[in-house]
């Protein structure tokens, strides 16, 4: 059985001339949006690269921050979080920072 961390590593933003820090989220393949959370920075690293920004938070800061965003479920060690996709021209460019859009997930 695994155990649960004390903590996360979740994924942040930042939000230009504030100090605050925002929980990225994402959404499973059904369209549901969830938290998402990494037992280990190495985890968030291979999901949303290197330059993606973090914070350790316990669960229940997490499901705090989620619960005002009517999000109930956190999505533990995603193996893939990609760029939103979304209804652009055809040819548009892809954004290359990963965001917040769950492209796919590990079932729990």
């Amino acid at each position: 059985m695994d155990e649960v961390p004390d903590t996360y590593v979740v994924p942040v933003r930042t939000t230009p001339g504030r100090q605050a820090l925002i929980v990225r989220t994402g959404r499973l393949p059904q369209g549901q949006r969830v938290g998402l959370a990494f037992t280990d920075p190495e985890r968030l690293i291979r999901a949303m690269g290197a330059d993606q920004p973090w914070t350790r938070l316990c669960e229940s800061a997490l499901r705090s921050m989620l619960r005002p965003l009517g999000i109930d479920r956190i999505q533990v060690d995603p193996l893939l979080v990609a760029p939103p996709v979304r209804p652009e021209a055809p040819g548009a460019p892809i954004p290359q920072q990963p965001t917040a859009a769950l492209a796919a997930a590990r079932q729990e």
